[in-house]
């Protein structure tokens, strides 16, 4: 039984879990077979290390790390069964309210391009930038945030990205102006490519970055705005 770890994945897989008696493997970034296991593999302290799990319970309840895993095409449609849900008395029922983003606002956790902003953006009015960069990527970009913005209050905690955050993993994640804390860290390092900016050339998110800009970000920035914009579409 597969569940997205998203916000309401993470509140509904345990649940089940918990319903069927069995054990719950959360936040999994590969699944695999091993003869009747099910065979996983997911981050733990802070993304520090991979741990391997094999799961023997029958059924398997795992929750994906979204964005984690590439779409591959189908061979043949599956089958779909529809059964009637038994409300019985109510008392195990379980009441899911979705609350949107505003209209055209893309979530963090689903976006395929993330463009992150942390202090280094000196106070919430430079988020503009941001906004800018994101927007020169032709919609498909979303604007995320470090803890450290979201706790003064620069940015709501819907876009932030970290432990205690939203967990992402974007084709493109572009951190702006972040050091690169372990918590910050845990929630983007899965991205398929990482570019920072920083004007600290020995802030640790250069240790996970696959492009690295060490300059003034108030110049960098614009710069990339203004050549993204420019590229035909």
């Amino acid at each position: 039984m597969l569940v997205a770890a998203t916000a309401t994945g993470r509140d509904l897989a345990p649940r089940v879990a918990a319903k069927l008696r069995v054990p719950l493997a959360a936040d999994v970034i590969e699944l695999g077979r091993d003869g009747d296991r099910v065979v996983v593999r997911r981050p733990v302290y802070a993304g520090k290390a991979i741990l391997t799990l094999g799961v023997t319970a029958r059924p398997a309840v795992v929750s994906l790390r979204p964005s984690v895993f590439t779409p591959v095409a189908q061979p043949a449609p599956g089958t779909m069964d529809t059964a009637p849900a038994d409300d019985g008395d109510g008392a195990d029922r379980v009441v899911v309210r979705a609350v949107k983003p505003a209209a055209g606002a893309l979530d963090v956790s689903e976006a395929s391009v993330v463009v992150s902003g942390g202090r280094g953006l000196k106070e919430p009015a430079n988020f503009a930038l941001v906004e800018a960069l994101a927007r020169a990527f032709g919609g498909g970009a979303a604007v995320g945030a470090s803890r450290a913005v979201v706790d003064a209050g620069w940015r709501p905690h819907a876009e932030q990205v970290g432990q205690t955050g939203k967990t992402v993993s974007p084709a493109l994640y572009v951190a702006v102006g972040i050091s690169g804390a372990v918590q910050h860290l845990a929630g983007m390092r899965s991205a398929k490519v990482i570019v920072a900016i920083n004007r600290d050339r020995d802030a640790p998110i250069f240790k996970v970055a696959d492009y690295g800009i060490v300059g003034d970000l108030f110049e960098v920035v614009p710069a990339l705005t203004r050549a993204l914009t420019a590229l035909p579409r």
